[in-house]
């Protein structure tokens, strides 16, 4: 069996699916061999997979970015909620909004204010342009009515906003917090509904003036469209008993991730209810 990754080796997309490939092969006595098939923001990885034989030896672990988001801004060879079947939403990560430690901004509305004052005067930086944290910040941009410079990285931005080099950033949580309790960055706020467990005295974006304001980046498993459901059934049963597993539970909870655990059909209706939220936004940011 192979476990597709639409991401390079020692990515967060990566480290996490490695971690369930073990726990597979180990379960059924088979060896799940990780292949990572880079690029297009992990498009290519899902279109190869949505091509492949649906015969339960080819599954794929997923970023969001690559299912929801990639789709609405570039042309892809497969449709989503057609090509491929849906097995199970594993696990959760929020974006912290960063800041350096001496910033002015200590929270959202320190950073509307300054941008309001000065439209387009205030720059962000995003691992890279149509990530969940780029689209999180437009969205952010779009409730608040201001407009910010975005500066697209190619990965992560912690650097250049601990010098000051960017008046904030965001970035996954998993990147973010070690740095945030080192107190070498200061965290404004975090995008998911409930505050973090590593992080409990950062308030969340909704809590700021953003009711309901949540976009979480999240992995996944999902198979070529047609596999036989007993082998969606037993590859779910097995994410399951993963996440539901202590140690692993506290391996994921050091790396800012927070299990989901979702049947086939939960999963399914996610990516057909963040298809068009995250479309809109794109839409209305512009961006390309």
């Amino acid at each position: 069996m192979r476990l597709v990754v639409g991401f390079t080796a020692g990515s967060s997309t990566d480290i996490t699916g490695r971690i369930f490939a073990q726990a597979f092969a180990q379960a059924w006595g088979q060896p799940v061999v990780v292949e990572n098939i880079p690029g297009q923001g992990g498009a290519i990885g899902v279109d190869c997979v949505a091509k492949s034989p649906p015969d339960g030896h080819t599954l794929m672990w997923a970023g969001n970015g690559a299912i929801t988001i990639v789709p609405t801004l570039q042309q892809v060879g497969f449709d989503p909620l057609k090509d491929l079947d849906s097995i199970c939403a594993t696990l959760g990560m929020a974006s912290i909004f960063i800041v350096a430690r001496d910033s002015p901004f200590r929270t959202l509305a320190d950073v509307i204010a300054a941008a309001k004052a000065k439209p387009g005067g205030v720059a962000y930086g995003t691992p890279g342009v149509g990530t969940p944290q780029h689209i999180a910040v437009e969205m952010l941009a779009r409730q608040a009515g201001i407009r910010l410079e975005h500066v697209p990285y190619r990965g992560a931005n912690l650097a250049d906003v601990m010098n000051g080099v960017l008046p904030f950033g965001i970035q996954n949580a998993g990147a973010s917090i070690p740095f945030v309790k080192e107190g070498q960055l200061r965290g404004i706020a975090v995008t998911s509904l409930a505050r973090s467990a590593a992080l409990p005295d950062l308030p969340t974006v909704a809590e700021q003036g953003f009711p309901g304001f949540e976009a979480l980046s999240w992995f996944g498993l999902m198979a070529p469209a047609g596999t036989p459901r007993p082998i969606i059934d037993k590859v779910n049963a097995e994410a399951l008993r993963v996440l539901a597993d202590g140690d692993q539970q506290s391996r994921f909870a050091q790396m800012g991730l927070a299990p989901m655990g979702t049947t086939p059909e939960a999963m399914h209706a996610m990516i057909a209810r963040d298809l068009p939220k995250w479309a809109k936004v794109i839409a209305e940011a512009g961006i390309r």
